[in-house]
């Protein structure tokens, strides 16, 4: 009984103090055993791995594969307490709006859609200043 007391204790250790972490520079190459020099795959900068097990210069890590990487080529990611971020790189994002049609998007490729240049100085159709409260008064409006 003690025994599983224990393992229930140390599985929870090992949940609470789960790290992760990202290639410090590139592309990491992820390696097939912890002595081995057999490329499994290579994960990009970006993604976010999680640490399994330390050994002396690797860590075994799991991503979108699993593997061994040098130590000297991830940092750890420090997270807050109840982080609630998420990664979307690879989700498709599927929604509407209320009002489409206050929304234009222009995308740079398309042939329609020609440059309008707004260098212009309208300091010549200003011909003289115009106060508020004259133009009320002159409309009767206060």
């Amino acid at each position: 009984m003690k025994r599983v007391g224990i393992l229930v204790l140390l599985a929870l250790v090992a949940v609470s103090t789960a790290k992760s972490v990202k290639s410090k520079r590139g592309p990491l190459s992820i390696f097939k055993g912890e002595g081995s020099s057999d490329v499994v795959c290579e994960a990009p900068f970006s993604e976010e791995l999680s640490v399994l097990k330390q050994s002396g210069t690797r860590v075994l890590v799991k991503g979108s594969c699993q593997g061994w990487v040098e130590k000297s080529a991830i940092e750890y990611i420090a997270k807050a307490a109840g982080d609630k971020g998420m990664n979307l790189d690879e989700v498709d994002i599927v929604g509407w709006l209320d009002n489409p049609s206050a929304v234009f998007v222009l995308d740079d490729a398309s042939e329609d859609v020609d440059g309008v240049n707004l260098d212009r100085n309208f300091s010549e159709y200003l011909t003289h200043t115009l106060d508020r409260e004259r133009i009320e008064h002159r409309n009767g409006e206060n």
